[in-house]
């Protein structure tokens, strides 16, 4: 999908689905700033990033997570699905990514485990719940819009 952005200038979410602070979330924690929130929306999504790279089963690239961070308008508040949950009303233009956060080199072992218990782990089986944590472990490393061609180039 970064790939597609970069070649296309725009990329459209898979079923419109993407993730950011919302009133709903803002209702569930009791305390925390928007910085604090924002940490949240990017842990969902860096999640929903687990879940695509099973579904896709690709090996173009290496099994990395990715979230990008976009300024978009026309977004649905979707709470039935989940607090952070929204829903896109188009597709994301590169101008309006702020920055991606992708996984280092260092995560892939623990991301390509996950994947294959991802399912399981939603199903609350608790060893694969374990597997996911630890690829939920590793923090995503962030990059500018602009690094992103020589980003896909070193993978």
């Amino acid at each position: 999908m970064l790939a597609r952005l970069v070649a296309d200038e725009s990329m459209h979410a898979l079923s419109g689905t993407a993730f950011a602070v919302t009133p709903t979330l803002r209702e569930s924690y009791a305390e925390g700033d928007d910085d604090e929130l924002a940490e949240v929306a990017l842990r969902e999504a860096a999640m929903a990033s687990l879940r695509l790279l099973a579904a896709e089963n690709s090996d173009a690239l290496p099994p990395r997570r990715a979230v990008l961070v976009a300024e978009v308008d026309g977004v649905t508040i979707r709470p039935d699905l989940d607090d952070a949950v929204v829903r896109l009303a188009g597709p994301i233009g590169i101008a309006d990514v702020i920055a991606a956060y992708v996984d280092n080199a260092g995560a892939e072992s623990a991301v390509t485990a996950a994947v294959e218990v991802v399912d399981s782990a939603d199903l609350g089986d608790e060893d694969a719940e374990l597997t996911v944590g630890d690829a939920q472990d590793h923090d995503l490393a962030w990059y500018a819009t602009q690094e992103l061609p020589f980003l896909l180039e070193l993978l």
